[in-house]
């Protein structure tokens, strides 16, 4: 028996046949171990069949596991390998595949070497050529894409870079067009200037013409009257001489008339041109008194400022008097008021008369005896307890109680802090649902949720607290809400807007000092309000400026959003939403004039109405409108005709608003 057919490899265990393609780690290094042993067991006894003949190694078998000797076939693999290695040129483009050559070459000599195990080599070796194959495919056919694509790149950078440079040229040239049509527009205006002077000039003229020949109108009457008058004498009286009736000759009286009229019209040229070239001369006479009337008034202007002098040293000695006697007048106030009763803060009493301003009208001119009599007047005036409204559907359901309620004669201080609590508190349920839940059961369920068994107290009360602060605006407009006289957007809008704002602000203040200067605010006030024109920004910047008292110097924006101690917001907030209400009645004014001369409106029409008067109206916020329009969601929005005013009406105590720059 040969040595080939002696050195039979070991059969694969059932682990091995039923293990995965991908081995692992253990299994590859036991693998590799028993290959290596195979390898060097094959290479043995090629060596023992040549050095010893065929039939001297029929015994041997394969070396140890521990054993440390390298065979001879896996050492002339390896020299051929470093060999080839060695031998490619490490700057040939096409080094890898060269480098793929050779070792494939070494694996051929490994299949043919190993007989029993060609097959499965045969086979691995044959799918990874094909995929190699494959891949040289896919490489060569991207190849030219890569071209492509950067040459794609180049041409599109290439084009931005032209739309760029025309943009800029067009920029500047429209730049240009704009200042010479602002040149040509100032020198319309001085034209039109000196036109009007002109105007005003000939108008003069025209006026005096105008007179001159009244005057000889009335000359002409004048003289026609004595001539018939002079005629008349001729035919009464017969005892005029020969020079008489010869003077009296008509031919001599028109040619004197003749003469006349042009010796006026010498005089009225001559005028004319005196006028035209002395009109703008001033008068000797008219000159020389200026300068009397001037010399006399500079005269008079170093004598007052000779008596200014001398009171503004007078007036600064009395203001210093004035502060010694203030100092002594102070000292004095602070012993008196530690001596004397302390005076009441009646200030304190405005939440007990129905606000500050009511307060005011009440104590005006009042002494300290008759302001105290007023505050008791006004505490008895109000009732202990309230008698609950029953439970009929006409009362509100947080009014829906029976039998009395304490009145807890709360202050106004209180009622705004319930009022922010809901708020936050239902726009947080908000959030959370879909479905917005109405004002009037949010109310009632807040009430019944915090205060228990002491709800209808609360209800009442607070009730009472809100009709007696009407003039808050914080008050006022939950109060409407919760009426339904308008939509509770209205609040949300107003805080989104306040929210909005001050986001821009933060973002405009790169230093992070919490301030900006008067150009950074207007800028700011322009980013946070595209849609504003110039007067209103500067309104508000104005208001700003006179809220804090800058003259100039950088503004705090953050203390424009502090509240007073009734949680009022200041003049700047106060502006910026009363400017959002007028621009919010405005644009439903457009949709008015929109929607002329229709009686009803449905959907479709609505919309087309938005579309026209606010084309980057998104859909989203278009179906929004129109579900408060119908009073429906816009999925359930139905092909029906509703009256105008009604929808107007609708959407006007809604926060419906022009959609801003995209």
């Amino acid at each position: 028996m040969s040595v080939q057919k002696a050195l039979q490899l070991p059969p694969l265990s059932h682990s091995e046949r039923s293990s995965s393609h991908f081995p692992s780690n253990d299994e590859r290094q036991s693998r590799g171990t028993h290959q290596k042993q195979i390898i060097s067991g094959i290479a043995m006894s090629k060596f023992m069949k040549t050095k010893f003949g065929e039939t001297s190694v029929q015994h041997l078998t394969l070396p140890a596991h521990g054993s440390l000797t390298r065979p001879n076939f896996l050492e002339q693999l390896e020299c051929y390998l470093k060999k080839e290695l060695e031998a490619l040129d490490t700057h040939d483009p096409k080094i890898q595949e060269l480098k793929l050559q050779v070792y494939q070459e070494v694996f051929g000599h490994l299949i043919e070497e190993f007989k029993t195990y060609k097959p499965i080599f045969s086979a691995i070796k044959r799918e990874y050529d094909i995929t190699l194959a494959c891949l040289r495919e896919q490489i060569r056919d991207l190849l030219p894409l890569r071209a492509k694509l950067v040459l794609v790149t180049e041409q599109c950078e290439k084009g931005v870079l032209d739309l760029m440079i025309q943009e800029r040229d067009e920029i500047r040239a429209l730049k240009q067009e704009c200042q010479r049509l602002q040149r040509i527009i100032e020198s319309s205006r001085g034209q039109q200037c000196a036109l009007q002077i002109q105007v005003d000039r000939l108008k003069e003229d025209l006026a005096i013409q105008y007179e001159l020949y009244r005057d000889e109108r009335d000359a002409r009457k004048l003289l026609i009257t004595k001539y018939s008058m002079m005629h008349s004498t001729q035919d009464t009286e017969h005892g005029d001489t020969k020079e008489d009736m010869e003077s009296e000759d008509p031919v001599l009286v028109k040619m004197a008339l003749q003469v006349c009229r042009e010796d006026l019209t010498k005089a009225q040229v001559e005028l004319n041109r005196m006028q035209a070239e002395y009109g703008d001369v001033i008068p000797r006479r008219d000159w020389e008194n200026l300068n009397r009337l001037y010399e006399e008034t500079l005269g008079k202007l170093e004598s007052l400022q000779a008596d200014f002098d001398q009171m503004k040293s007078e007036y600064d000695t009395l203001l210093e008097v004035h502060r010694q006697q203030s100092e002594v007048l102070h000292s004095n106030q602070a012993i008196l008021q530690r001596t004397l009763t302390p005076r009441p803060k009646w200030e304190h009493c405005s939440d007990i008369l129905g606000g500050n301003e009511r307060c005011g009208k009440l104590f005006e001119g009042q002494s300290s005896q008759n302001k105290l009599e007023i505050l008791l007047q006004q505490m008895n005036r109000q009732d202990e307890f309230f008698l609950g409204l029953g439970f009929s559907n006409y009362v509100p359901i947080f009014l829906r109680y029976e039998g009395k309620f304490k009145n807890l004669k709360l202050k106004k201080a209180d009622v705004v802090k319930v009022i922010k609590d809901i708020w936050k508190a239902k726009t947080a349920e908000n959030e959370k649902n879909d479905d917005c839940v109405d004002l009037k059961v949010f109310f009632h369920n807040y009430l019944v949720d915090q205060y228990k068994e002491n709800a209808g107290e609360w209800a009442y009360s607070l009730m009472e607290k809100i009709n007696n602060n009407l003039n808050d605006d914080l008050i006022c407009l939950f109060n409407d809400i919760l009426t339904g006289k308008v939509d509770e957007s209205i609040y949300h809008g107003q805080t989104q807007l306040q929210s909005h704002l001050l986001k821009v602000l933060i973002r405009s203040d790169i230093t992070e000092c919490g301030s900006l200067t008067v150009s950074e605010f207007g800028e700011a006030l322009k980013k946070a309000f595209p849609l504003k024109s110039d007067q209103h920004i500067q309104e508000l910047l104005t208001v700003a400026q006179t809220e804090l008292k800058s003259n100039g110097a950088p503004i705090a924006y953050q203390t424009l959003y502090t509240e007073d101690t009734d949680g009022k917001h200041k003049q700047f907030l106060s502006l910026v939403k009363s400017q959002a209400t007028a621009e919010r009645l405005q644009y439903i004014n457009e949709l008015r004039v929109q929607l002329e001369g229709k009686g009803t409106v449905n959907a479709e029409d609505l919309r087309t109405a938005f579309k026209t008067i606010d084309p980057s109206l998104d859909s989203a916020t278009l179906d929004w409108n129109l579900s408060i329009a119908f009073q429906t969601k816009a999925h359930e929005l139905k092909d029906e005709d509703v009256n105008t005013e009604v929808v107007l009406q609708r959407l006007s105590v809604a926060n419906v608003k022009r959609a801003g720059p995209k």
